[in-house]
């Protein structure tokens, strides 16, 4: 009796089976050799598809609400054949829908008999083989591995079903390993987006420029088409304060009212989550029309809510994961910590702006006044002491001059004394309170000219950006001009290039001008508040001899909900 050698592989096994145990063995090796979650998903297709000679193979990935599917990954259909087909499977009917509600391996020899299809969209390659396998992922159902058309035109047999169990198993381990790995990543990366925006908070840069890196690492972090910060508007409702869109977008300023049911929701500290924005009734907002899914998160913290971040996404997109809400709520929390801190900081620079501004009151009027009475006094009796007409003439004058001078001491005094809040409401009010406000740390006050109903003429919308876009001028002309004169003139007259009437903010100075290669965002921060209005805004030269800088400004009197140039987005 003859034995076998120990070299020898046992008489029982042949080499067809040995063979489809190292193929599996290297589909394995090739299954777990990343860690990129869809890379991985495009490795276990390719593999599951040459270990049983499909022709084609997919991977749907459940919803979180075990309603559908939020992704779906192919092999084996090119790219020219499935833009035909258009868009993906969604798991909520057929064949698809029955493997999610009963994840239970299914092989089937012709797909169109099975009474749970519902058929091949148009330009679909032919199918009849399939096969079915679920894939879990620390026991619960991550997706379905999906096999179709074999080779040669047979189904799908014992064999092929075996090894594509273990590879779904291998694959299970996979994608937990790769959903890890991309969960550490994506924290890492939103950590980052808080520190960066924490350092432009709390740097004591402008503050639009800050709230502007809010919104676009908001923007990038979601992985969304938009990032709007809204903080709380004067008359009400939540302002837009800053936007970052890749697309042009007029909805920097835009208030959405108190009675907007959203803006009652982030005031009260709640977020609102949205799979389409265009169906949601909750959403009024026009501008949130044009996108798909979309989050609205309160600015909270310790309790106070300071405004509200908006990041949508495009049509169609995905909806966000439980996991991108969570990083985003706690990003917007991080956020309004920042803002709370910024606020504090500047709270104690304005605290210390109205104490040097009572201390420079109280020394204007205790001492400069007295001096210029005093003085005013002595030329008016050396005045009546002289005999000669001519110095009559002119000390006379020059008490005249002192008389002007001491008025206007004291109406700067009284501007330096009145709080912010003991100022009208009236456009024409604002804009002087700003003058005032500036002439502080400009060491004189700029000149200023009305032209037209201002009040009467201007919007609130107008009005309200124009003031800001006052503000933002004379605060670069402070910290960059180094002006010694400032002329600050409103026309409410003009007329704009379309045709429409309009108001124009002209405001000149005889300072250094703009450097070359300086920093821009102060004139970008005016240019979008202007078109967001359908207005816009240009520079030139100034009043200085080849130098200083002139900033025209100019909207609409009463710009239309759909001013701008692509309406609200």
């Amino acid at each position: 009796m003859s034995s076998a050698s120990p070299s020898e592989p046992p008489s029982d096994l042949s080499a067809e089976p040995a063979a489809r145990v190292a193929r599996l063995l290297d589909a394995m090796r090739c299954v777990g050799s990343g860690l990129e979650l869809h890379s991985t998903l495009d490795r276990i297709c390719a593999t599951a598809a040459d270990l049983t000679d499909a022709r084609y193979a997919a991977i749907g990935v459940v919803a979180e609400d075990g309603e559908g599917l939020s992704d779906f990954v192919h092999h084996g259909v090119d790219e020219a054949t499935a833009r035909q087909i258009g868009r993906l499977p969604d798991g909520r009917k057929g064949l698809l829908g029955a493997l999610i509600r009963d994840p239970e391996p299914v092989r089937l020899t012709d797909v169109a008999t099975d009474p749970r299809s519902c058929g091949f969209p148009r330009h679909h390659p032919p199918m009849r083989s399939f096969l079915g396998v679920p894939i879990r992922v620390h026991g619960d159902i991550f997706g379905n591995l999906y096999l179709a058309e074999k080779r040669g035109g047979g189904p799908f047999n014992d064999h092929d079903l075996d090894m594509v169990r273990v590879l779904a198993t291998e694959a299970g381990i996979a994608v937990g390993n790769a959903r890890l790995y991309e969960a550490a990543q994506q924290r890492e990366r939103w950590i980052d987006g808080s520190v960066a925006v924490t350092t432009a908070l709390l740097s004591g840069g402008d503050t639009d420029d800050a709230l502007q890196v809010v919104a676009e690492q908001a923007c990038r972090l979601s992985g969304s088409a938009a990032g709007a910060v809204l903080l709380p508007a004067d008359e009400g409702g939540l302002e837009v304060v800053a936007v970052a869109s890749d697309r042009p977008s007029a909805l920097l300023g835009m208030v959405v009212p108190a009675e907007n049911g959203i803006v009652a929701e982030l005031l009260h500290g709640r977020a609102v989550f949205a799979d389409d924005a265009a169906t949601d009734p909750r959403l009024e907002a026009g501008f949130a029309h044009a996108y798909g899914p979309i989050m609205l998160l309160p600015l909270e913290s310790e309790g106070r809510v300071l405004g509200g971040l908006v990041t949508p996404r495009e049509r169609g997109e995905r909806p966000f994961t439980r996991t991108e809400r969570t990083l985003a709520e706690q990003f917007a929390s991080q956020a309004a910590l920042a803002l709370m801190m910024a606020e504090t900081q500047r709270d104690r620079e304005r605290l210390a702006v109205y104490e040097d501004r009572d201390r420079i009151a109280r020394g204007l009027h205790d001492l400069v006044i007295q001096r210029l009475f005093t003085t005013g006094m002595m030329l008016e009796s050396a005045r009546r002491g002289s005999v000669v007409p001519e110095v009559r003439e002119g000390v006379g004058k020059a008490v005249q001059e002192l008389d002007v001078t001491i008025r206007e001491i004291r109406t700067a005094i009284f501007a330096l004394q009145q709080g912010p809040a003991q100022a009208a409401s009236g456009l024409r009010t604002r804009v002087l309170r700003e003058i005032d406000m500036a002439a502080v740390p400009l060491g004189f006050r700029p000149s200023h000219r009305f032209v037209g109903a201002v009040d009467e003429r201007v919007g609130d919308l107008t009005g309200m950006n124009l003031v800001a876009a006052l503000r933002e001028v004379l605060s670069n002309a402070f910290r960059h001009a180094g002006a010694s004169r400032i002329d600050v003139v409103v026309d409410a007259t003009v007329t704009l290039p379309d045709g429409r009437p309009g108001v124009r903010l002209t405001v000149a100075d005889d300072g250094v001008g703009i450097v070359e290669g300086g920093r821009r965002s102060g004139l970008r921060n005016l240019e979008r508040r202007a078109e967001s209005l359908g207005g816009g805004s240009r520079y030139g030269p100034g009043t200085g001899d080849g130098g200083g800088t002139t900033v025209v400004w100019q909207a609409p009197l009463n710009p239309g909900p759909t001013d701008g140039p692509n309406g609200p987005y």
